[in-house]
């Protein structure tokens, strides 16, 4: 079968390293197959969530959703992780001894191949379409291939799809191993089963002291392989059969280098129970096509037959149901996952402030000491980049007024006491020497007091035995004015900032804090002025966060404005809980912060890919997004093809598109508190008339605004003809490798066009794909442009330096 369907049963996508995948490749209805759409419709479009839909059969009821008697239950549910690949087998050519490039078994008849595995024994078969090799107590099990087999410049890999159990021996071994001609001298990979150890050999003599041990992964280890290249030997592993990791390197042995070579899965078990190894798609070269979630297992019945047909979509379904963003400094603070973290950004008339990071943490609720005094919520203006408004704190003395206390619960007690603090905190006041918060154990035996000394310099009082210390002056000069300021401090490296700038000084450290009160302490110095954003956090020892607290000082003051996009990108998603963000290109220009509240995180990354003309998109190998810059798709030369292909080996429904559908030859671009410009092209409008397209830019300079709008009039104030629709039946094709590789931005040449072309080929750029992979069949209808779209002047250069023909200046 030319696909491979896992489901990550119980996986969630936030942690995709965790999930462990089951094949579910032998329930798909090849005849209907499976239809993947990806990417956009063309270029000057948004890429569109990536869907997958296909039929499974059901007659067993595995797949019925809460159903008690499935072996998957309850994860057959919504929002299953699923993902999709291709699969290539090679093929053998010419006489033996073949490259073990060239080695391959699907598994999929009713018996072993024996003219692949002429020495089977100890009850190995196959058994739905895999090769199952028993472990039985005292008897050696497996299946070997004929010496004729060589190894210099080729790999061979499988699939353990089922790992077997110890099952009470003490001695149980599973091997995949490439056998020398002298007895015992092997390489490959072995298994112990019972110490669940893969180890990476190269023997002689059944002994190797250098052999390297893994513990055994079930996600990691899920592939295994052996390559060997100018003369090295790779030992690999791979939880899907596409990324692969390096596990051992070895200088190629002579005799692995010059002999034809057996290839062997076997097993032994001494003691204990029966149980076996399953293998499965030896040779197959894995292409991921699609990875996302169910969306639903809709069951229907035909008579007494049952099915599934599902449908899945990428990771822009979790990003686009996200509720809208909070301004850029609570994102960052609550990205870094504090144990309480109170923004104090409550409306006006509200009476207590909340914590906001999911943990048991208490309320702040309003105290009153002495008598008068106001402590007003929702009032007071926060840092310039952070839009929501803060508590204002009004004393009628210093020990007459209002402050805030919480009881940060049991779990930061018990948090606090086997991890290492962390805090940050906003402070605003003109009034020196005054108290911003403290902390206390329940026995008032730990206590620590960030205060602003009478000079308005940083202080700092603690203890570990009941009786406070005098302040420590930390220093960072007057900060008593009136301005907003930062405060972050690590107790793992004994560190504090002051607006992201390192102080002096080191606190003690304290365990078994509970108690919070902001604003006072003690019963005195009442903090006149405003708090916010007050988080406190406990990491391990390997975790220092510090260093990151401080830089929150830039998100709450100009949300991040003027790093480049990529960051932004990386930044963004880290708010969505997407753990990886894959940056391709060279040019990523600053753009301004995005530190208001209100729209979605699909909406600020989009924002981004437009400013820069990028391209973002889900990627089609795991759940993570990608990012492109523009230059990425500059000047692209037949060297760097995905493929090229000739007309007459298209399916019908190529067209030749030659419309205003793109045609832009005025751009009114602006940008957040910049110029408004306007970019024409005159003899564009006096010849088509007048397309004009008004643009809002996170451009750092109105120079990069003009900049933009030059790149998209240059490029479209006269498009040429193009193809739009490239049709393909792939799998019969012996480029099919090439056409599998191609993916967003990728282009290719379709060449021998019909006579009635205005040129013999034409080189497209892809934005997106449908495709449908059936038995013997995988047909992709590529959306496509111009790649000469993107074309920059180079100079000098014979094809992009000609004068009237690629004068277009890269931005």
């Amino acid at each position: 079968m030319p696909i491979l369907v896992e489901a990550g049963w119980g996986g969630v996508i936030q942690w995709p390293w965790s999930i462990t995948w089951t094949d579910i490749s032998s329930r798909v209805d090849m005849v209907q197959g499976v239809t993947i759409t990806r990417g956009a419709q063309d270029e000057l479009a948004e890429p569109q969530p990536g869907g997958c839909t296909m039929t499974l059969d059901n007659q067993d009821g595995w797949l019925t959703p809460g159903s008690p008697s499935s072996p998957y239950a309850p994860w057959v549910r919504r929002n299953a992780p699923i993902r999709v690949s291709a699969l290539v087998y090679p093929t053998r050519t010419g006489a033996a001894p073949w490259p073990l490039s060239q080695m391959a078994d699907e598994f999929d008849g009713s018996a072993i191949n024996p003219t692949l595995w002429p020495n089977r024994y100890g009850g190995s078969s196959v058994v739905g379409g895999r090769l199952r090799i028993p472990l039985s107590p005292g008897v050696s099990s497996g299946v070997q291939s004929a010496r004729s087999w060589t190894l210099p410049g080729a790999s061979v890999c499988a699939r353990m799809t089922t790992a077997p159990k110890a099952n009470g021996s003490s001695a149980a071994l599973s091997h995949f191993i490439l056998d020398g001609v002298t007895n015992g001298t092997r390489l490959g990979f072995q298994f112990n089963v019972a110490t669940q150890t893969l180890r990476c050999v190269s023997m002689v003599g059944f002994v190797d002291a250098a052999g390297v041990d893994l513990p055994y992964s079930g996600i990691d280890h899920l592939w295994l392989r052996i390559r060997e290249a100018a003369g090295t030997v790779y030992w690999e592993t791979s939880p899907d059969g596409w990324d692969w990791t390096v596990r051992r390197t070895l200088a190629t042995p002579s005799w692995a280098s010059s002999q034809q070579l057996i290839v062997t899965l076997s097993t032994s078990r001494t003691g204990g129970t029966g149980d076996y190894t399953e293998w499965d798609y030896l040779g197959a070269m894995v292409y991921p096509r699609f990875c996302g979630t169910v969306n639903e297992w809709p069951v229907t019945w035909s008579g007494l037959a049952s099915s599934v047909s599902i449908s899945a979509t990428d990771l822009f379904k979790r990003l686009n149901r996200l509720p809208d963003m909070r301004s850029c400094l609570v994102e960052e603070v609550a990205a870094n996952t504090p144990l309480a973290y109170y923004p104090l950004t409550e409306a006006t008339g509200s009476t207590s402030a909340g914590d906001l990071s999911g943990t048991t943490a208490g309320p702040l609720t309003v105290a009153q000491l002495g008598s008068g005094g106001t402590l007003e919520l929702g009032t007071a203006a926060g840092p310039a980049a952070a839009t929501d408004a803060l508590p204002l704190l009004t004393p009628a003395s210093a020990t007459a007024g209002k402050y805030l206390t919480s009881d940060l619960g049991q779990q930061f007690e018990t948090k606090s006491g086997t991890g290492w603090l962390m805090l940050e905190c906003w402070f605003q006041t003109s009034t020196p020497g005054r108290v911003i918060f403290g902390l206390s154990s329940t026995t008032t035996i730990y206590q620590l007091v960030w205060s602003l000394s009478a000079s308005g310099a940083l202080q700092v009082e603690s203890c570990f035995d009941g009786f406070l210390s005098s302040p420590v002056v930390l220093g960072g000069g007057n900060l008593a004015d009136g301005k907003w300021h930062h405060l972050a401090y690590d107790e793992v490296m004994h560190q504090v900032w002051v607006d992201g700038v390192p102080l002096s000084g080191s606190p003690y450290t304290l365990v078994h804090l509970r108690h919070l009160t902001v604003g006072a302490y003690g019963g005195g110095r009442l903090w006149s002025g405003s708090i916010g954003h007050l988080a406190l956090y406990a990491v391990s020892p390997l975790a220092p966060i510090g260093a990151i607290l401080a830089t929150h000082y830039a998100a709450g003051m100009t949300a991040y404005s003027g790093e480049t996009a990529d960051l932004r990108v990386t930044r963004l998603a880290k708010y969505a809980g997407v753990a990886s963000v894959t940056i391709l290109g060279t040019t990523h220009d600053p753009v301004v912060g995005q530190g208001e509240a209100g729209s979605s995180v699909v909406a600020r990354l989009r924002e981004v890919e437009a400013t820069e003309s990028g391209r973002l998109y889900a990627e089609r190998d795991g759940f993570s997004l990608a990012y492109q810059s523009r230059d990425l798709r500059y000047n692209p030369d037949a060297g760097d093809e995905a493929f090229a292909i000739a007309y007459a080996d298209l399916e019908p429904g190529t067209e030749l598109a030659d419309d205003d559908q793109k045609l832009t030859n005025s751009v009114e671009a602006s940008r957040p508190g910049g110029a408004t410009q306007r970019v024409t092209a005159d003899s564009s409008i006096l010849a088509f008339g007048l397309y004009e397209k008004q643009l809002t830019l996170l451009k750092a300079s109105d120079n990069s605004v003009v900049d933009a709008a030059s790149w998209i009039v240059s490029r479209y104030a006269d498009p040429g003809p193009e193809l739009r629709e490239v049709p393909i039946e792939a799998y019969t094709l012996p480029t099919y490798v090439d056409i599998l590789a191609a993916d967003i931005s990728s282009y290719f040449t379709v060449y021998d066009l019909p006579a009635q072309a205005p040129v013999m080929e034409m080189r497209v750029t892809v934005e997106g794909y449908s495709e449908t992979i059936a038995e013997s069949s995988h047909r992709i209808q590529f959306r496509t442009s111009a790649s000469a779209t993107d074309s920059v002047w180079v100079l000098g250069d014979p094809e992009y330096g000609r004068l009237d023909y690629t004068t277009r200046l890269a931005y």
